[in-house]
């Protein structure tokens, strides 16, 4: 059930969006819901009807609620969840309540929350960064490749820029390494002509990325380390779109690699493919060299010429406006939601 919060702010985001020439069904696309579904949602924003209250017939009463806190909270019981208090009194030949109910007690009195000790460690959503420019932001993660043997892989190390998209860096091991990682990393930097405090870095939070080789490489290279939320893949969206178009291509292989020097092989191939020839979705369907080099703004003016054209010509086959075309100017990792909600209906208008 989607909060009514989020219902009432994509609500007003898909009225600010037609207002500004959109289309609403352009819009519906983009938050990844149905027209249908907007008007279900207006309808119950306005429905004005009082709905009659009703009390449950086996509602507790006042002394019962008090009760059940009172035996809850005693010293031997503090310890215990409802799930282990509700078969001790059954043992004890008492029954106050089920597990469920204790549970919506403690809720309703704010004692369901975790003591000192056992409070687990808060996981903050990493801080959004903004890339208006090639070389400001990389991403980077490894992925598995299939080996011959049964349970053993190859692993590709792979580093994105993920204003162009391109891959700036990358190599295949046998094993994952915080000291192969660094290698890459440093093999990237030279050949993009990285300087301090240029670039911020962005991985999940395995092994190899937070290892003493890698940090210390990171530090003498001064680039600024960025880390995913243990075990939430979304924070590290663009190398996890990289290796499924990587994966998903027709030209993947369909045998495991027999050697390590074929998977280098392989892999070296899908680079030069992917950074000069693959027209990326994310970057209005241009490569990642022609946006890393600056020539995609020139690519897509072209384009819109094209497209005016072909509208001047024949007017009637176009109910709406061309398409847009325009550059994107800034690549959001880990933006706010509402923000890049915002974001994505001005690609639509």
């Amino acid at each position: 059930m989607i909060p009514k919060e989020d219902r009432m702010l994509a609500l007003d985001l898909i009225k600010e969006a037609y207002e500004a020439g959109a289309s609403q069904h352009s819009a519906c696309i983009v938050l990844g819901i149905t027209p249908k579904t907007v008007q279900r949602w207006k309808k119950k924003l306005e429905d004005g009807r009082i709905a009659r209250k009703m009390i449950p017939h086996n509602k507790l009463t006042k002394e019962e609620e008090e009760q059940i806190l009172k035996i809850v909270n005693q010293r031997e019981n503090t310890n215990l969840s409802p799930a282990a208090i509700v078969p001790k009194l059954a043992d004890q030949g008492k029954y106050l309540a089920s597990e469920s109910t204790m549970y919506r007690l403690l809720r309703k009195e704010n004692q369901l929350a975790h003591r000192a000790a056992s409070r687990p460690g808060n996981t903050y959503r990493p801080k959004g960064v903004i890339a208006t420019r090639p070389n400001q932001v990389y991403s980077w993660d490894i992925t598995y490749l299939a080996s011959g043997i049964k349970g053993m892989f190859f692993y590709l190390y792979l580093f994105m820029d993920i204003y162009s998209r391109k891959i700036v860096g990358w190599q295949v091991y046998d094993r994952e390494s915080s000291e192969y990682a660094s290698d890459v990393l440093e093999a990237a930097c030279i050949e993009e002509n990285i300087k301090k405090d240029q670039v911020i870095l962005h991985s999940d939070n395995g092994g190899p990325m937070k290892g003493a080789t890698m940090l210390a490489t990171i530090q003498k290279l001064g680039i600024i380390p960025s880390f995913s939320r243990p075990s939430v893949s979304n924070d590290n969206p663009f190398s996890e779109a990289l290796f499924k178009t990587l994966k998903y291509i027709p030209m993947y292989p369909e045998k495991p690699f027999s050697s390590l020097q074929e998977a280098r092989n392989w892999v070296n191939e899908f680079v030069k493919w992917y950074n000069y020839h693959h027209l990326h979705s994310g970057i209005k369907f241009v490569t990642p060299i022609q946006r890393h080099e600056g020539n995609d703004d020139i690519i897509l003016k072209k384009r819109t010429k094209v497209y005016l054209k072909a509208q001047n010509t024949h007017p009637n086959r176009w109910s709406k406006g061309i398409r847009n075309w325009n550059k994107i100017i800034e690549v959001h990792l880990n933006p706010e939601k509402g923000k890049n909600i915002k974001q994505k209906l001005r690609a639509v208008v």
